[in-house]
């Protein structure tokens, strides 16, 4: 009888690990992408005009970003990476793809292309962006701040037409990661109707 202590000591180390892995289990990953607003008003009319052709990007992105986890900020010097909520693809090609979206919807836009595009394709305007910062806080804003700049796609010494700054901050309205992903939407959602208006005026 003198073996039944060890084995009922195996039994019971055997249950305690199947209860801790159950408890310690991890959740699952979550994937996220930015959006076009589908909420947009055409900002340029070109009635009797030909639409236009435009091309998108590069996207450049700081190295803190260019990473597959979201990242957002604990306070103004240290930043989250949160293995659990990841881009669902690059984020230079997601914010390519966005504001793709975006300007086709605000403008009358025969073709749109994205960076890299093979050559020969005509372009009316490029559309260069640089992130300078794109992140915020869960539950308060998200932060996006970068410069772009608009070219003249028949221009060989591919000398912009206007270069700019700006930030746009949006309320998260929510303390996860869906709500902090939709604020940046909308940020980037300015970012397209400020980029339209801008394409209106150097196309008259």
């Amino acid at each position: 009888m003198g073996w039944l202590p060890s084995r009922l000591k195996w039994l019971i180390f055997g249950i305690l690990v199947v209860v801790f892995s159950g408890c310690a289990s991890t959740p699952p990953t979550r994937f996220f992408v930015l959006s076009s607003s589908p909420n947009f008003e055409k900002v340029l009319n070109r009635e009797g005009g030909r639409c236009l052709d435009i091309g998108i990007g590069p996207v450049k992105l700081p190295e803190y970003l260019n990473q597959a986890e979201i990242v957002t900020r604990i306070t103004q010097n240290e930043l989250r990476l949160d293995e659990f909520a990841q881009w669902a693809e690059p984020l230079e090609d997601n914010i390519s793809r966005a504001l793709a979206e975006s300007l086709s919807s605000l403008l009358c836009t025969r073709s749109i292309a994205i960076f890299p595009w093979k050559g020969g394709i005509p372009i009316d305007y490029r559309i260069d962006v640089q992130v300078i910062q794109m992140d915020g806080m869960i539950g308060k804003n998200a932060l996006l701040d970068l410069t772009w700049s608009i070219t003249d796609g028949k221009d060989r010494k591919k000398l912009p037409l206007i270069a700019k700054r700006s930030t746009y901050r949006e309320p998260t309205g929510g303390r996860d990661y869906g709500t902090f992903v939709s604020a940046q939407s909308r940020n980037l959602a300015s970012l397209s109707r400020e980029i339209a208006e801008t394409i209106l005026i150097l196309s008259k």
